[in-house]
């Protein structure tokens, strides 16, 4: 089960690997380095709209699937009230470290698979976790991250184009020591279909890709 291989794989050498990844180690390869300034760049595209917008002192945030704290952290800096959560247990005890490393010390980090997280949100956020959901399970997703979001959804996944398609069955050939989970791409317009069903519409949206790391940014605003 998808969900069983994920939680296990980021509690043990997943942790360690994604941990270097999303941090200033040296201690990464080519490929792994090429990903973590895409990431980045997803991250920091985010804190650029909610920089924008100016208001997100005092708002709820829920972050879903919040890896080591990469968005989570600096939203808590700004102001916003962090409820953050993953899968993965050694995840989101290194999130609340690293919160703790620069002062924050309100927002809360727990371990809970997506589906379980509950409450409402000014804000929810998702970032780059679709990719280990299987495409059935996508719309099931989305609708329930939206019933989590008062005003807003921001959501990213691995587009299903020709392209990354391509480039995914090139990189099947090649599992190697970077293998990891599973990885799905999603077809953007079942994405958007899930959002509009819930009552959101699409109000920005960005892309980032470097040479292994593509990523369809979304930001969904419920309609009043």
């Amino acid at each position: 089960d998808d969900k069983t291989e994920v939680r296990e794989y980021f509690n043990t050498e997943g942790f360690n690997r994604w941990n270097k990844i999303y941090s200033e180690s040296d201690e990464v390869n080519d490929v792994q380095l090429d990903i973590r300034k895409g990431h980045d760049q997803t991250i920091q595209k985010i804190i650029n709209w909610i920089s924008d917008d100016g208001d997100i002192a005092g708002k709820s945030v829920c972050d879903c699937g919040c890896g080591v704290g990469s968005l989570a952290i600096p939203l808590a800096k700004m102001g916003a009230k962090i409820s953050a959560s993953d899968i993965s247990d050694a995840m989101s005890t290194e999130a609340e470290r690293r919160a703790k490393e620069v002062g924050i010390n309100d927002a809360t980090f727990y371990t809970s698979d997506l589906e379980s997280v509950s409450g409402k949100y000014n804000t929810v956020t998702c970032v780059d976790v679709a990719i280990h959901y299987p495409t059935e399970k996508m719309s099931e997703m989305v609708g329930h991250l939206c019933s989590l979001a008062d005003d807003r959804l921001i959501i990213s996944f691995a587009p299903d184009t020709w392209y990354y398609s391509i480039l995914k069955k090139i990189g099947e050939f090649f599992p190697g020591p970077s293998k990891t989970t599973r990885a799905y791409l999603h077809k953007e317009d079942i994405v958007r279909e899930a959002v509009a069903k819930a009552g959101f519409e699409i109000a920005r949206e960005e892309m980032t890709g470097t040479n292994f790391y593509f990523s369809r940014l979304l930001e969904a605003k419920r309609v009043k």
